[in-house]
């Protein structure tokens, strides 16, 4: 009987770490993506990102305030030099959002003209299964 319940907990410990990693694994797509996503908006491609972004971005910004917005606050920043992920955070529901799967990720970011910044950007897998930008802050 200690056996069993020492096999059990063992293998409880084991199932635990593998959904642990599992979880993790299973961002590293969508945070490749945001990287995409982000590398279009180093480009300058600020329409295309606007059009490869969730219906729920789209609905919430038209594409020329995002444009507008972008060569206010972004241009100014220059090129990018560093981007590394720093933190990523899944969540089920966020302010002012629909209830939904959404992952959060943030960014440590450098820019020729802003040595240290902090992007956020937020992915939300949309009802085809696809993730697709549904925020960008950058602070």
């Amino acid at each position: 009987m200690r056996f069993h319940a020492v096999t059990t907990t063992i293998f409880g410990l084991l199932l635990n770490i593998g959904i642990l990693f599992a979880g993790e694994a299973s961002e590293k797509p969508i945070v490749a993506a945001a990287q995409m996503w982000l590398h279009e908006i180093d480009l300058g491609i600020y329409a295309t990102s606007w059009q490869q972004a969730s219906a729920y971005f789209q609905g919430s910004i038209t594409e020329k305030n995002w444009t507008d917005a972008l060569n206010g606050a972004r241009r100014p920043l220059g090129n990018l030099l560093s981007r590394k992920v720093t933190k990523t955070t899944s969540a089920k529901s966020l302010p002012g959002a629909p209830d939904g799967n959404y992952l959060v990720m943030q960014f440590a970011t450098s820019f020729a003209n802003k040595k240290s910044a902090v992007e956020t950007v937020t992915f939300m897998r949309e009802k085809d299964g696809n993730w697709r930008a549904a925020g960008y802050y950058i602070k």
